[in-house]
């Protein structure tokens, strides 16, 4: 599936899931669930994110929104996963009491090695995978 989402109507409600690589469980810490909410809440108030109904899954986000501000539904998704996907990377990469921080680092790595365009950990956007797009 392509990593792009496809937003055919500009002002539609969309139902989106997106889900960690490998589908690791990282939410399963309420700090990286901390970070997935307030990146929607800021979404909310600054960026026109109309949210009707979410859900936040061990390895997964459910999301149904649409984009009642001027920038596009695709653009508004792509900005919130590239914030979410560097500070839920700089949060396990800092918290002391992270068990399984070499874990999941790793196989972030992985995923890098096979992405020629990026050196360490996923790029951003590519932390998470798309699972659905209706």
């Amino acid at each position: 599936m392509s990593r792009n989402y496809k937003f055919h109507n500009p002002d539609g409600v969309y139902f989106v899931s997106f889900a960690i690589i490998e589908w690791l469980d990282v939410f399963t810490r309420n700090e990286y669930k901390k970070i997935i909410l307030d990146s929607l809440h800021y979404c909310q108030k600054e960026k026109g994110m109309e949210i009707f109904a979410w859900c936040i899954m061990s390895s997964h986000v459910h999301l149904v929104f649409r984009s009642s501000g001027e920038q596009k539904p695709e653009l508004l998704l792509g900005d919130f996963k590239r914030f979410t996907s560097k500070a839920i990377v700089k949060a396990i990469i800092n918290n002391p009491q992270e068990s399984r921080k070499e874990f999941l680092l790793e196989h972030f790595q992985r995923v890098a090695n096979k992405t020629s365009n990026v050196n360490k950990y996923p790029a951003p956007a590519r932390l998470y995978r798309v699972v659905k797009n209706n």
